[in-house]
């Protein structure tokens, strides 16, 4: 399916450029409004993110004739590295722009963390299937009254688990490791009930705690674990897709709604455009990544189905704990069709 729309997408932006060249220059109508907007992601610009960013950048100022213009800064620098400053920043208007996981907003609001709960979704195309269905239309709600625009979803993927201490098949093996885990209480109740020892830091200290054996282990999806260098640091990696994180692409809302009806109408479907793209890039890097980590000298062991039941059935007291805290609308909105009573 995503790669059915990636591909509209890009016939869509080819169909674009066909029609600015020999139709009417819409972006050029008298006392249409110029703007330089800015945009902020948390990795670098070797990224699915950053590529998505970029397309979304770029696609505004051709089909504007540079009206609109977005100024992409990567590694969260225009709030020294705290994404969830920089989440702050875009509902207060001090940027524009930003790609950010639903985990750094659930720090501001842990209603956010709803479509993070362990084990949730059994592959991609559940995962995706539901957002499309319910869970965008739930997020927005949910974003709206913080001064968030929700223009759609993007994509981190399945988080992964690395460590420098031993390949992790089960429970426990995780007994006393050090690991790096965002800064919300789901991670911390997932990994103390796993026998772990969590510990928060800012995603941009990572790497050199690693590298100086601060901490044992970190989790994230393939992407940004290999994207960021991690994978020179680290021993092994288990593949066991235990929370799908989700990007919000999401825009300061007082600004989306003094747009004209035609620059929203515009920046919504660059976004499903971009989102699309970064998604489907995002997936078959996973694959060529860890590949890549295979061949450098990783170890990485994919969980049977088997062995995932058993993490499964030890986070059940943990999604329990959470949904009240999540509330009926944002657990309906992320549960999908198959797993509803």
């Amino acid at each position: 399916m995503l790669k059915k729309l990636a591909s509209v997408s890009a016939l869509a932006l080819l169909l674009t450029g066909c029609s600015a060249a020999s139709g009417p220059d819409n972006s050029g109508d008298s006392g249409a409004e110029s703007y330089s907007w800015d945009m902020t992601i948390t990795v670098g610009n070797t990224s699915t993110w950053h590529e998505g960013a970029e397309y979304f950048a770029d696609t505004l100022n051709d089909e504007t004739d540079g009206r609109i213009e977005v100024n992409i800064f990567t590694n969260e620098q225009l709030s020294g590295g705290d994404p969830a400053a920089g989440v702050e920043q875009l509902m207060n208007g001090d940027k524009d722009l930003s790609y950010n996981s639903t985990i750094i907003y659930a720090g501001i609001d842990p209603k956010f963390g709803a479509v993070n709960a362990p084990f949730l979704y059994a592959d991609y195309e559940e995962a995706e299937d539901t957002l499309a269905a319910t869970g965008l239309d739930a997020y927005r709600a949910l974003a709206d009254p913080l001064g968030v625009q929700v223009l759609g979803f993007g994509e981190s993927g399945f988080r992964q688990i690395t460590n420098n201490v031993r390949p992790i098949t089960a429970p426990a093996d995780l007994a006393d490791m050090k690991l790096r885990i965002p800064g919300i209480g789901l991670f911390t109740d997932v990994y103390r009930e796993l026998g772990a020892n969590p510990t928060t830091l800012n995603f941009s200290e990572v790497f050199t705690a690693l590298q100086q054996g601060t901490i044992d282990g970190q989790e994230n999806p393939v992407d940004v674990t290999h994207s960021s260098g991690i994978t020179e640091v680290q021993d092994y990696m288990t593949v066991w897709n235990y929370v799908y994180d989700p990007l919000i692409l999401g825009m300061n809302k007082d600004l989306f709604d003094s747009l004209s009806a035609d620059d929203q109408a515009l920046v919504l479907r660059v976004s499903a455009e971009a989102n699309a793209i970064q998604i489907q890039a995002n997936r078959d890097k996973d694959a060529a990544s860890l590949a890549e980590m295979k061949e450098s000298g990783m170890e990485v062991t994919e969980l049977t189905d088997a062995q995932r039941d058993v993490f499964v059935q030890r986070m059940v007291s943990v999604n329990e704990k959470y949904a009240a805290t999540w509330g009926e609308d944002m657990v309906a909105g992320v549960t999908p069709d198959s797993t509803r009573p």
